[in-house]
């Protein structure tokens, strides 16, 4: 197995390939976001109901990433797991060259939920992704990994 492929799998990224028609260029591969009026409007609460990717696209899955700081501390605090797990999903990004606004899919996972808990939620996720926001699942838990850690997320990214 390649030295990169190693560190992919290690790093817990996942990447699936799939041909491209070569006369694609990589910046014209866009998330379609869809909120049909049906349903009403999620953005408020930080996700969109459905995104599209390009049958053209590249797809990467970020695993889980929890509010640990780069020494592997937690902060007691739920809202500094949050900020920090988000600011941590940017660095797994950036690994991959890619942006907020091609992030198609998050899966948030939030310890002992309650609806005190959406303000930061939805705060943290419109910082990050501005008007672009992906669809999103929360899974309420009673708890995850490591017994500190109160919120988690993944994320399925489109490549250029």
């Amino acid at each position: 197995m390649s030295h990169t492929i190693k560190h992919l799998l290690a790093g817990g990224l996942i990447i699936m390939t799939m041909g491209a028609p070569a006369a694609m260029a990589a910046n014209d591969l866009q998330l379609t976001i869809v909120n049909p009026p049906n349903l009403g409007d999620p953005t408020p609460n930080g996700y969109s109901t459905a995104v599209i990717v390009p049958r053209e696209a590249r797809i990467a899955y970020i695993s889980g990433q929890g509010g640990q700081d780069s020494t592997g501390a937690l902060s007691p605090d739920f809202a500094a797991q949050v900020k920090q797990a988000y600011a941590n999903l940017g660095v797994a990004l950036d690994g991959l060259g890619a942006r907020p606004d091609q992030v198609a899919k998050l899966t948030v996972y939030v310890v002992d939920h309650d609806m005190s808990k959406l303000e930061v939620l939805t705060r943290n996720v419109t910082e990050m992704f501005g008007e672009t926001l992906p669809a999103q699942t929360l899974v309420p838990v009673p708890k995850l990994a490591i017994d500190p850690m109160l919120f988690e997320v993944e994320a399925v990214v489109m490549l250029d």
